[in-house]
């Protein structure tokens, strides 16, 4: 129900279904990392279930949108609710980077001595701060045998969600212009090149751990170098799958010159998650 100054949501049923979707496949997850196997028929019924309920719920949307329910206060919900997403998102990888900085900056100089040299020399005295940090101090973790060259399958894939975005802007001017056709062989090609982007992470992971020694086990470097480029990879994925369903709409006509802020959503998402790569690119790959 809206009244052009505030909106206020029918009653659904789908929030409390996502929570409880969400409670299983995190209580699946924590089972599965504490007692093995015996968590994961939780964790993917969790999964799907989540699935499930989003489509179901999107489904609404669209079908309420279609239908013509949404006024412009209803809108601008839409995009402050979506503004405030992708903020949440901000700080999620800016504790990540966080984590990296503070790794590269402080704990690394502390365990060579800097600030505290009595008890670092006591317990590493022959330990050297570097990065990537290919020795630690810790005789029993193994470091990777070796790192990645930014300027080979990085590069390509920097040089892939750069291009991506653009192809996305194009697709996005071609609907705002009114040219259907321009936006679906567009949008086509950026779905392509996530694909791609996907296709070239999972093969840079594979020789990650076959060859280079990089695991969630190779000291910080290793924990690092999963946790930001994997939640990035996610993120990429979920675009992606975004990215088709956008697709799908703009191929049965849904969007018009004037009304597609499903499909600008969906390119402020891939638009971030560009810009978080370039970050990656740099701190993770390059320095």
């Amino acid at each position: 129900m809206s009244g052009g100054s505030y909106y206020v949501p029918a009653s659904s049923k789908w929030p409390a279904l996502a929570s409880l979707a969400m409670g299983a496949m995190m209580a699946g997850t924590g089972t599965l990392l504490v007692h093995g196997i015996a968590g994961l028929p939780v964790m993917v019924v969790g999964l799907l279930a989540i699935l499930a309920v989003m489509t179901l719920w999107f489904r609404d949307v669209i079908h309420e949108s279609r239908s013509g329910l949404y006024d412009a206060q209803m809108d601008r919900s839409f995009r402050w609710g979506m503004g405030w997403f992708i903020f949440s998102e901000v700080m999620f990888f800016a504790a990540f980077f966080g984590t990296l900085f503070y790794v590269r900056t402080f704990a690394l100089p502390w365990l060579d001595g800097e600030g505290a040299k009595g008890v670092a020399a006591l317990l590493w005295p022959d330990f050297t701060a570097s990065w990537p940090l290919m020795n630690p101090p810790d005789a029993s973790i193994e470091g990777p045998h070796e790192t990645f060259s930014p300027w080979h399958l990085p590069l390509v894939n920097t040089l892939i969600l750069v291009t991506s975005s653009i192809t996305l802007t194009v697709a996005h001017e071609g609907l705002k212009e009114g040219y259907r056709d321009t936006a679906r062989h567009w949008l086509l090609g950026t779905v392509l090149l996530g694909l791609c982007f996907i296709t070239i992470q999972g093969f840079e992971y594979y020789e990650a751990y076959s060859h280079y020694g990089i695991t969630l086990q190779a000291g910080i470097y290793g924990a690092t170098f999963f946790l930001l480029t994997g939640f990035h990879g996610l993120h990429v994925i979920i675009g992606t799958i975004i990215l088709i369903s956008i697709l799908a709409r703009v191929q049965r006509g849904h969007f018009s010159r004037d009304d597609h802020f499903g499909f600008e959503a969906a390119a402020w998402y891939w638009h971030f998650v560009d810009v978080v790569w370039i970050g990656l690119f740099t701190f993770v790959y390059v320095f």
